[in-house]
């Protein structure tokens, strides 16, 4: 008789990105994976304990695919922008991950290199090794915001996209200007929140930095 088949990790991790991309965090369950695989959930939690687990070993294969190749250049801001880019490009190829990294996080390998650079960035900068902490977990909790805000917006489909900026219209143009004359003073001019993504990131990262070099003895 033949034994039922031993998927490795990453032949598991493998599948659990397929179906990530298709649908998102709250609907995937272990159930489904194991589905997918062709075999029942206990045979999964021999790998991983539970779910959440489960999605934090993936969010950790992006964050991995981001450092791959990395090296630090330039002076601790632009180190910092160029992680912080790449964690952008990485999530921003597969946006289905990104809300699985911004609520469960990862302790992997993946998670350790982005902390590691954040910290020795950080510790060239000049600031007392007191603040650095502080300063890393500001910058970290921003870039996790931004990302997944970001890769939110790029899992939308062109007709969902549609209706979202017929009714963004709607409310802008639109507006009362008795009752909102503020907005509709400025109606002509405000974007949608889908318009120069990389620009507003760079732009709200680069006023962190300039927060933390202004702390510098």
């Amino acid at each position: 008789m033949t034994g039922r088949r031993r998927w490795s990790t990453e032949e598991i991790l493998d599948t659990a990105v397929e179906l990530l991309h298709a649908s998102d965090a709250e609907s995937f369950s272990v159930r489904k994976l194991a589905a997918a695989l062709g075999t029942d959930s206990s045979s999964l939690y021999r790998h991983f304990r539970n779910k959440t687990e489960l999605l934090r070993a993936v969010a950790d294969r992006i964050l991995l695919a981001a450092m791959d190749g990395y090296r630090p250049e330039g002076d601790w801001k632009q180190r910092v922008t160029a992680l912080a880019l790449r964690l952008r490009e990485a999530f921003g190829e597969q946006p289905q991950l990104a809300a699985v990294w911004g609520r469960h996080g990862s302790g992997g390998a993946g998670s350790r290199l982005i902390v590691e650079e954040l910290l020795q960035a950080l510790r060239t900068s000049g600031l007392p090794d007191e603040e650095i902490p502080v300063r890393y977990h500001r910058i970290a909790v921003l870039l996790a915001a931004l990302v997944t805000s970001e890769a939110g917006i790029g899992t939308i489909t062109p007709k969902e996209y549609e209706q979202g900026m017929e009714q963004f219209r709607v409310a802008v143009l639109g507006a009362d200007p008795a009752r909102f004359p503020a907005l509709a003073h400025f109606a002509r001019d405000i974007r949608p929140l889908g318009a120069d993504r990389r620009a507003a990131f760079e732009e709200i990262l680069a006023a962190q930095l300039a927060h933390i070099e202004a702390r510098v003895p």
